[in-house]
């Protein structure tokens, strides 16, 4: 008895699985548009949204030229951004906004585009392009809804984007520095700001600018030291000039009076007089047995 109430329970159970596979099997297959978009939309309120934006597809054919057909589209692409396939939702709402441009749904349409875009991005360390695409978007949509409510969601995206890059090329310009190729790194860092003055390591890049050009007299030939300090002495008062306070100032500043000695411009005493530049001495050894360091 106990066994044939269990075999009923799991009977009926599949019968019930199967009707409602059924049921929604044979919507998926029906041209009516009506009874299509009333389930879907119950599908999405109820949160299935692969199932709804399946049918929400399956009746984009249909509903073109209906009154339906901007909902259909918006909802489409609504589904799988919250189902989180945001490359798929991207396309809706790309084609949504080209489409539909005068629809009560496009501002938000064209907000839910570039999150996808947003969304879509890669840390810093990767491939950027997802990221200038994302950033593009986003100045757009603030070109095209001035007054929107959203401005404060698009100038944080912004400010995490535009900071990614700017790790980008900062530990792009690093890796020379970290690789002992000084020159390499001075004008890898001098770049940046050119090219970009707000970066937000300014303060980090003007250091190992200065770092970069005094390492790089320091382990040259006698020949070519001068004119090296001479170049690290500007980037040592670019910094000073700019910076007010930092935790590189006072290395900066030994840094500094070492260089003027060897110019022969300081004669005073200060707690760096009687100390040796190990660490650089160590370099040294190191870039004159691999080779590096020969007549740079």
């Amino acid at each position: 008895m106990k066994y044939l109430k269990i075999s009923i329970i799991a009977v009926a159970a599949s019968l019930t699985l199967f009707s409602c596979k059924s049921q929604y099997d044979a919507l998926l297959q029906s041209n009516d548009v009506d009874a299509k978009f009333k389930a879907a939309m119950n599908y999405f309120n109820n949160r299935k949204y692969s199932k709804a934006a399946t049918l929400f597809e399956s009746m984009a054919v249909l509903a073109s030229g209906t009154a339906k057909d901007d909902s259909v589209q918006y909802y489409w692409g609504l589904s799988n951004y919250k189902y989180k396939d945001y490359v798929t939702a991207e396309t809706n709402f790309s084609k949504f906004v080209e489409n539909y441009p005068l629809s009560k749904f496009a501002p938000e349409a064209s907000f839910l585009r570039l999150d996808c875009l947003y969304r879509s991005t890669l840390r810093y360390e990767l491939d950027p392009t997802p990221t200038y695409n994302a950033i593009n978007a986003i100045n757009q949509y603030l070109h095209d809804y001035p007054s929107t409510d959203r401005a404060a969601e698009c100038m944080g995206m912004l400010s995490d984007l535009n900071a990614r890059l700017d790790r980008k090329a900062f530990e792009g310009a690093r890796l020379y520095y970290k690789m002992e190729d000084y020159k390499a790194a001075r004008v890898a860092f001098k770049n940046i700001l050119k090219d970009d003055a707000d970066n937000i390591y300014r303060e980090d890049i003007l250091y190992y600018i200065a770092m970069s050009s005094y390492k790089y007299a320091y382990l040259s030939v006698p020949s070519k030291q001068k004119e090296r300090y001479l170049a690290f002495e500007d980037d040592y008062f670019n910094f000073i000039s700019e910076i007010d306070e930092s935790p590189y100032t006072r290395q900066l500043n030994a840094l500094y009076r070492r260089a003027q000695k060897a110019l022969g411009k300081y004669t005073g005493e200060d707690e760096t007089d009687n100390m040796k530049d190990k660490d650089f001495e160590k370099e040294r050894k190191v870039l004159k047995q691999s080779g590096k360091g020969s007549g740079i």
